[in-house]
């Protein structure tokens, strides 16, 4: 696990995408948008202490509670992507995180996905209060986006907009 204070980054290495994902409009198919999202949150959490060990040796880990996707420009096979995670919120056993897929080299913004996670005790299959030593690392993580601007798409609802 990494030092508490240090600046731990939060964003991915570049990841590819899959032959398989691709689907009969030639581009990436929705549902590999939160493969590649939650494969961001196990590279960037994983600097938490909360990777593929932590259950192993603590009996603990993180579930998926909620997200929502937006879908913002295509992405290809041949595009190399990578996330930016921000932590929006956080307690004693709920992390609240927005993150941003983008094309590696372009820059551009192809996906947000805004999600909530809950700390679970593995044995009782009920959340459970981080740890002290994982909470000092992920409060560290959340005091680098504190003072942002509140991403444009985060908080959000789904709902056709009427006008008049």
């Amino acid at each position: 696990m990494t030092e508490p204070h240090a600046a731990i980054p939060l964003v991915t290495g570049v990841m590819a995408i899959e032959p398989a994902w691709i689907d009969y409009n030639g581009h990436l198919n929705m549902a590999y948008y939160n493969v590649l999202f939650d494969r961001a949150a196990d590279e960037i959490l994983g600097h938490a202490g909360l990777g593929p060990d932590y259950i192993a040796t603590r009996n603990l880990s993180f579930m998926t509670a909620e997200i929502h996707v937006c879908y913002v420009r295509e992405v290809f096979l041949a595009d190399p992507v990578t996330v930016t995670m921000r932590f929006l919120d956080l307690d004693a056993k709920r992390l609240h995180v927005f993150a941003e897929l983008r094309h590696a080299t372009e820059g551009w913004l192809s996906a947000t996905s805004e999600q909530m996670y809950l700390h679970v005790d593995m044995a009782a299959r009920r959340t459970a209060p981080f740890p002290e030593d994982v909470m000092a690392t992920l409060t560290a993580m959340k005091a680098q986006d504190d003072g942002k601007p509140w991403p444009e798409r985060a908080g959000r609802k789904i709902g056709i907009v009427r006008k008049g």
